[in-house]
């Protein structure tokens, strides 16, 4: 069986060359292109942070948590199709069943929590620094939580978005949108 060549038309009939068309893809994969954007990320904010001491760091982690109330853009994109846990997910934070909500955090968390999104968020934190609405050394512990493994930023960013999908909490700008 002969093998169809990069130049040659689609079996497929659509008239295109095979390696624009069905052809294998080249190049690295769109979570490798992602990961590489947060290690970017990562190693600038590192030199913002290299000379801070240990208890500034500290403060500026513990300010992680309540950064994606900030803005609409450090939320992360919650997917069109709700699934039970995140229908759920929505109904606890409405009726401010925290521990309810904990519960179903990493099953919805599982979902969302990828390297694209890391990087969308982390791209996000660059645009607010760049724009002078983000101080540098915040933006630097975001950065630098997001290349990790850590979860205190998605997880603060998805409650945010659940709550705002919810109608439980506003806007940065003080809108209530109905769920």
């Amino acid at each position: 069986m002969s093998r169809v060549g990069r130049n040659e038309p689609c079996p497929c009939g659509s008239g295109r060359k095979t390696k624009r068309c069905c052809g294998p893809q080249r190049g690295p994969s769109e979570p490798d292109l992602a990961r590489a954007r947060l290690a970017h990320h990562a190693t600038r904010a590192a030199r913002t942070l290299a000379h801070l001491p240990d208890r500034r760091l500290l403060e500026l982690f513990r300010e992680l948590p309540d950064l994606p109330a900030r803005d609409l853009t450090l939320l992360v994109a919650l997917p069109e199709l709700v699934s039970p846990e995140l229908s759920q997910l929505y109904r606890a934070i409405a009726n401010d069943d925290i521990d309810r909500a904990k519960e179903l955090l990493p099953a919805v968390q599982e979902r969302i929590d990828t390297p694209q999104t890391r990087a969308r968020l982390a791209d996000a934190i660059a645009d607010l620094q760049a724009a002078g609405r983000l101080d540098a050394p915040l933006a630097a512990a975001a950065q630098i939580d997001l290349d990790s493994r850590s979860d205190l930023l998605i997880n603060a960013s998805l409650i945010e978005a659940a709550a705002l999908a919810a109608g439980a909490t506003r806007t940065p700008r003080g809108l209530l949108l109905a769920a």
